[in-house]
């Protein structure tokens, strides 16, 4: 069953608190957090202060992502904020293997998230440490984006290169989906699905997961 990580970037930050509670009521499966530092990508977003403020709203897993240049910084500090797995962008860590046996020997999953442009073959040695991996179908930095179809093939690889190698890692997806390319994606090999627009542009949060989660199905 594909998992719904509804990303909180889309959500209403003047009532994030009762967000994520109509998260937790509606059926999610996973809240996603997107962090931003204004010099990865061309924005600012949450700190651990704020993952704090909403952690008493739900017990579902916070699975962080940060899009930052330097996130072994704030692991310690997301952790200790509520996070349950850290994500974090191969594209800025020369020393990828370190960086995720620290995530997890502070108690976090670790994951690595790739860029459209991103290669498979910079997780090729890392891929027996990974408990998730986050192929990002648009460029990181906004909301609202259309996903990129070429990602597609990238999914499939990655797919076919996890099941060939006997391992089980998660693949996470996420940028421009919605119902009606779902389905597409999770036969490509997605297993979680992060949703922001397509979720929280519904006048009912858990009547869009419901929805999406049919669709993958079909």
């Amino acid at each position: 069953m594909v998992k719904i990580a509804p990303s909180i970037l889309s959500a209403d930050f003047a009532k994030l608190g009762e967000e994520v509670k109509k998260l937790h009521n509606g059926g999610a499966d996973i809240i996603h957090i997107d962090v931003m530092d204004g010099h990865y990508v061309p924005n600012i977003t949450i700190g651990p202060m704020v993952v704090r403020a909403i952690r008493g709203y739900t017990d579902l897993p916070f699975d962080v992502h940060l899009m930052m240049d330097n996130p072994l910084d704030f692991v310690d500090a997301y952790i200790q904020a509520g996070a349950s797995s850290i994500t974090v962008h191969a594209e800025v860590l020369p020393h990828l293997h370190r960086a995720l046996h620290y995530i997890k020997s502070v108690g976090a999953k670790a994951a690595v998230a790739l860029n459209p442009s991103t290669p498979l073959n910079v997780i090729e040695y890392v891929m027996e440490d990974l408990d998730m991996v986050l192929i990002m179908t648009v460029n990181p930095g906004f909301g609202g984006q259309k996903f990129i179809p070429a990602m597609m093939e990238k999914i499939r690889k990655l797919a076919d290169i996890r099941n060939k190698s006997g391992l089980s890692f998660p693949i996470q997806v996420d940028g421009g989906i919605g119902p009606d390319n779902i389905k597409h994606i999770v036969q490509a090999g997605a297993d979680i699905i992060v949703a922001g627009s397509a979720v929280f542009k519904s006048d009912d949060v858990g009547a869009a997961i419901r929805a999406m989660k049919k669709e993958a199905l079909q």
